[in-house]
C-alpha cells in the first residue's frame, strides 16, 4: 500500500499548489484587463453570468442560477441589467412561454473576445520569461487541466 499513500500525498500537494497559484494568476490577468480594456468594466456578478452564457448559449435563468450558486431572482436582475446594456438577449422558449433562454449579443461576444485577447497577450509575455523546460511542463499539463475542468462541469 505504500504507492497509494505516495500517490495520495502527490495529489494533495498538487491540489495545494493549484489552490495557491490559480487565484494569483487569475488576479494578475484580471488586473491587466482592468488596465488595458477600453470599455467600462462590469461588476463580477454580471461578468460571471455573461461568461457562463457565452459558454452555454441557450441556458435558462434557473440553470444559470444553479451553476453560479445564486438565487434565480438575483440572476434575473443581472439578466435585466445586461439586456439593458445590450450584452445579453432573452429568447422565449417555444414550448413554455415562461422560460427564457439566454444568449450573448454580438457586442458581448466581441468584448469578451477582446478581454480574452488582453489576457492571452499578457500571459504570453509571462510565459516567455520561463525556461523551455518550464514551458514544456506547462504545455504537458494542459490536457490534465482541461480534463479537470470537464469533471467540474460534466453537464456543460
Amino acid at each position: 500500500m505504500p504507492s497509494f499513500r505516495v500517490r495520495s500525498e502527490q495529489v494533495d500537494s498538487t491540489a495545494e499548489v493549484l489552490v495557491s497559484v490559480l487565484p494569483v494568476l487569475n488576479r494578475v490577468l484580471e488586473r491587466q484587463v482592468a488596465l488595458d480594456f477600453p470599455h467600462p468594466g462590469l461588476p463580477e456578478g454580471q461578468l460571471a453570468l455573461l461568461r457562463l452564457v457565452e459558454e452555454r448559449a441557450g441556458i435558462t435563468v434557473r440553470e444559470a442560477a444553479e451553476v453560479l450558486l445564486m438565487k434565480p431572482n438575483n440572476v434575473s436582475a443581472l439578466v435585466t441589467q445586461l439586456t439593458d446594456q445590450g450584452l445579453l438577449e432573452r429568447r422565449q422558449d417555444a414550448g413554455d412561454k415562461r422560460v427564457a433562454h439566454l444568449h450573448p449579443t454580438p457586442l458581448a461576444a466581441s468584448r469578451l473576445a477582446e478581454a480574452r485577447a488582453i489576457k492571452t497577450a499578457h500571459l504570453t509575455r509571462l510565459l516567455a520569461t520561463l525556461t523551455d523546460g518550464e514551458q514544456d511542463a506547462l504545455g504537458s499539463a494542459l490536457g490534465a487541466l482541461n480534463s479537470l475542468v470537464r469533471h467540474l462541469h460534466p453537464a456543460g
